[in-house]
């Protein structure tokens, strides 16, 4: 094995994905899965209230505007509180170093015990640490709350990717109504394909069984519809004017 491949241990026999923990990733899948199930549930529930095809294809685009819109804010504001959060522990953490050098570097010492050092060695190494207080705030933040200040999701990239992925999803269901070929199955074919494919890409991304995931997915929608199409029924055009 050579000297490099002992340097980087993790290309020698394993590596990570890249986007593991990454906000973009999160805001895409999420927002995908949700834009499907959520205009498949409402074209079902309103085209099975009689509404016209017309009808069925401005509610669903509302429905796209108005839940994408919804994601975007949601997930800008969500990822920005997390941040100022984590910052609010950093400078919690910063103080506590600042004030009482002697017991974090104790308490950092009692920790590398836990992970079985011993005792001479687990103080040595925290005494280490400590000598670089930037590295000892990342090392206690890590250890303590399982925080890396140094890798904080964007907000505005979690709200884009929410954006532009709940879009793509909730417009599939709405396609046969805007080429004039749609009626409620077709509407309902086209979303069922879309959750599939949906649930294969979320799965591959994960390492996961695709063809579970795209089953998973599809079964999820399946219950919104059928909950959204009894409803629409049972209500009626008629009812609800």
């Amino acid at each position: 094995m050579s000297e490099i491949n002992i340097a980087n241990p993790h290309e020698y026999d394993h590596t990570h994905s890249s986007s593991a923990g990454s906000g973009w990733l999160r805001a895409s899948v999420f927002g995908a899965m949700d834009g499907l199930v959520s205009n498949v549930g409402l074209i079902a529930g309103i085209a099975a209230a009689g509404a016209a095809p017309g009808i069925v294809a401005i509610t669903g685009i509302s429905g796209l505007i108005a839940g994408a819109i919804s994601m975007a804010l949601g997930e800008y504001t969500s990822v920005r509180t997390q941040n100022e959060q984590l910052e609010v522990e950093v400078q919690t953490e910063r103080d506590a170093l600042s004030r009482n050098p002697v017991g974090e570097e104790a308490e950092l010492s009692v920790m590398f015990q836990s992970l079985g050092m011993h005792e001479d060695t687990a103080r040595d190494a925290a005494s280490q640490v400590h000598a670089n207080s930037e590295q000892a705030l990342k090392v206690h933040l890590a250890h303590e709350l399982g925080l890396r200040p140094d890798e904080r999701p964007s907000p505005m990239v979690a709200a884009v990717s929410s954006f532009i992925a709940f879009s793509i999803g909730a417009i599939i269901p709405v396609i046969p109504f805007l080429f004039a070929f749609g009626n409620l199955i077709w509407g309902l074919v086209f979303g069922g394909v879309g959750l599939l494919i949906a649930g294969f890409v979320a799965a591959k991304f994960t390492d996961r069984n695709p063809f579970a995931g795209a089953g998973r997915q599809l079964l999820f929608g399946g219950i919104a519809v059928a909950a959204t199409y009894i409803i629409g029924k049972l209500l009626g055009v008629s009812a609800l004017g």
